[in-house]
């Protein structure tokens, strides 16, 4: 169906006086209301649903690009991680360290951190939320670099909870 031939379709319910009238056919279901106040008829259009697609289309970033800041401060520089927490993501959004640029970074390695101290904001979809600490511990490690990609319980930090 051709769109001169809707609006004449439209034209025609409009000026007739009924109040909805449906058309089907193999590609297109049409449906036009007019509601009882006389403002213009509404035209919806309804075709077939497409299959969505098989595999993400966005791919998480790889490992190389993390970093760890002041590895001095590490304490056993990488010798037994199993004792440390992991603060994960728990969104999928952009990583930030700090609330502005010009602004501080939340928390540092070294730092000691309490429940519920933000230790960084997550973006998506142009929110931005505070992600709170729900751990006692010093930040051993920062595992992702700022305005970097996060995934869903990405790891973020890695915590000395001694």
């Amino acid at each position: 169906m051709k769109l001169s031939e809707i609006q004449d379709l439209i034209k025609f319910v409009s000026k007739s006086g009924v109040s909805e009238v449906e058309l089907e056919t193999k590609e297109i279901k049409i449906v036009i209301r007019t509601p009882k106040t006389g403002v213009q008829p509404v035209a919806q259009q309804v075709y077939a649903p497409v299959p969505a697609p098989a595999a993400p289309i966005y791919s998480p970033p790889s490992n190389t690009g993390q970093v760890s800041e002041n590895k001095s401060n590490a304490g056993s520089g990488g010798a037994d991680e199993s004792k440390f927490i992991t603060i994960k993501s728990p969104m999928i959004g952009t990583f930030y360290r700090s609330a502005g640029p010009d602004k501080p970074v939340f928390v540092n390695v070294g730092d000691e951190i309490a429940v519920g101290k933000t230790v960084c904001i997550i973006e998506a979809m142009k929110l931005f939320n505070e992600i709170e600490s729900d751990i006692k511990g010093k930040i051993v490690k920062v595992l992702v670099n700022d305005a970097s990609p996060v995934e869903y319980d990405q790891p973020l930090f890695l915590v000395d909870p001694s």
